[in-house]
């Protein structure tokens, strides 16, 4: 009997990544190889009640597949990256999330290895240039932070060296759920909001800086995790789904929907105060993402995203108010 090949997930005891692990037990797969530095912080709790078959720290799994040195590989979900939109080291990013992203890319490509990975919406940028997906668009965008270039600049690699007929990268949106919690101040504002309420009964919101967007009417897309997750399957289920896709609902709500969202799902009156924007922050600030999944659907993705409601009060009821001691609403 041919052994079973590998299934690669980095990132593995991050946000992402941990959803996929879980939704792929779920599916029966178990040989899998979680990549993963969990270090210090709280990442760690993220792989309690997953089955892999075994769990490589990055820099182990960097030597063995620069040097060709793994076991056979199927599917590698490339997940792990620094994912902090503050983070200034530009050097450490262009190591981390450009350099090694290509040259994992090159071993898949080399063994026949599917391929998809994480971009992100921060390379739109301020969205002047639109939020679409299309390759006539990417070399055009102009992200606001160094995360988004070290994103961007392997898209483009990937355009120039025309790979996208054969790989995949998603640009996911603004994903919230379970598994975050270690994220710090990169946790999704359902997140936040939650203990917000806990503390204080009340929600802070930033105040806006332009006239045509009201206090939290700022727009985002926000995508629950479960459907980033089936997203990300899909296209390593799919290698005719190749390409660069947005990964967001399509349906940009405002932040004060995501706010009352919250405090519905954990049976109080909205109580939202909005607070000053740090200046670091306001030349950097997105007013308005909302993803085009045209693309994606051509490809054949056909499911219904979640709605912000819904996987709100899921994410709130079936997974922060049971960790919090506090039941349901």
């Amino acid at each position: 009997m041919k052994k079973k090949e590998w299934t690669v997930v980095t990132g593995a005891a991050g946000f992402i990544g941990r959803n996929v692990v879980a939704e792929l037990n779920r599916r029966g797969v178990t040989n899998i190889l979680a990549v993963d530095d969990p270090g210090t912080d709280e990442r760690w709790k993220n792989l309690r009640g997953l089955e892999f078959a075994d769990i490589w720290r990055i820099e182990r799994f960097y030597d063995a597949f620069l040097n060709d040195n793994l076991p056979a590989v199927d599917n590698v979900y490339h997940l792990g990256a620094c994912s902090s939109t503050t983070e200034t080291n530009a050097n450490f990013l262009l190591d981390n999330n450009y350099r090694f992203t290509q040259e994992l890319c090159e071993f898949c490509l080399r063994n026949n290895a599917r391929f998809v990975y994480a971009s992100s919406a921060a390379t739109y940028g301020d969205g002047g240039k639109s939020y679409s997906d299309d390759d006539q668009t990417t070399p055009t965008l102009v992200p606001l932070n160094m995360y988004g270039m070290s994103k961007q600049l392997f898209d483009m690699w990937a355009l120039r060296n025309r790979l996208f007929d054969r790989i995949a990268g998603l640009k996911y949106f603004n994903v919230y759920g379970p598994g975050e919690e270690h994220k710090g101040d990169m946790r999704s504002v359902v997140n936040k909001a939650f203990g917000q309420i806990l503390e204080t009964g009340s929600v802070r919101l930033f105040k806006s800086y332009k006239p045509e967007y009201g206090d939290g009417d700022q727009l985002r897309d926000f995508i629950f995790v479960k459907d980033v997750v089936d997203v990300t399957l899909f296209c390593g289920d799919h290698p005719d789904a190749s390409g660069l896709f947005n990964c967001g609902t399509g349906q940009a709500r405002s932040w004060n929907d995501l706010a009352k969202a919250v405090f519905a799902a954990m049976g109080r009156e909205p109580r939202i105060d909005y607070i000053d924007m740090p200046p670091h922050l306001q030349g950097k600030y997105q007013y308005y993402t909302q993803a085009d999944i045209g693309k994606l659907r051509t490809a054949g993705y056909h499911r219904a995203f979640t709605s912000l409601e819904d996987g709100v009060r899921e994410y709130v009821q079936e997974d922060l108010l049971i960790r919090a001691g506090g039941g349901g609403p």
